[in-house]
């Protein structure tokens, strides 16, 4: 987390520092970063740098702190909007992600930090629904879900289903990625295997 003195910092610049920051960590990996660039960009001393925050790492995983819980609010807004549905929220999540999302710097961030995903970083889009990470989210997300949709026998099983979801969605985006796929082939992709989990793969199970 970064220290106090940062939050003490009047929220321009502290949105100006964070914007610097992300099109530093857009256009390298945080192995590549530099803090160098990332002051001559924002302007500040070195020093000052780290009055904000212990290390590069520390203001890395801020980063990806704060787009997590967009990710999380935006996945809410959704769920809400299309009536617990739970596949029908995942799949226009993820055509947004690919498509809509304005802020192009922000966009390339974001697929900077899943492809060089590790345990350290500890992201991805599961996070989610990390019981671990945002109980109050979780327990928001489990709320909002139609559950009359939904083949379960118990609650316990809604977590699970929501971790193989989310668990297609990160294996469908990388292959997007390593394949060089159009967002259209991409979505074309999701949407099948969607539909496939929406029918199951037993006739009689």
């Amino acid at each position: 987390m970064p220290k106090q003195t940062f939050f003490n910092l009047p929220e321009e610049k502290r949105q100006h520092l964070i914007d610097v920051a992300q099109k530093e960590f857009s256009q390298v990996p945080l192995m590549k970063a530099s803090v160098a660039n990332i002051i001559k960009m924002a302007g500040i001393p070195r020093g000052s740098f780290y009055q904000y925050f212990e290390n590069l790492e520390d203001l890395y995983n801020y980063l990806l702190d704060q787009e997590t819980q967009k990710r999380k609010e935006d996945f809410i807004s959704l769920l809400m909007k299309h009536n617990g549905d739970i596949i029908e929220t995942v799949t226009v999540m993820y055509h947004h992600f690919l498509i809509e999302l304005p802020d192009e710097e922000e966009h390339t961030f974001l697929k900077n930090a899943i492809l060089n995903v590790s345990n350290k970083d500890g992201f991805s889009f599961t996070d989610m629904f990390d019981l671990g990470k945002g109980k109050d989210h979780v327990k928001e997300i489990i709320h909002l879900i139609d559950r009359d949709r939904l083949n379960i026998q118990e609650d316990a099983e809604l977590f699970h289903i929501l971790q193989i979801i989310t668990a297609v969605v990160f294996r469908n985006f990388i292959e997007k990625l390593l394949k060089e796929l159009s967002d259209q082939e991409a979505i074309d992709n999701f949407t099948i295997e969607m539909n496939i989990l929406k029918r199951g793969i037993y006739i009689d199970a």
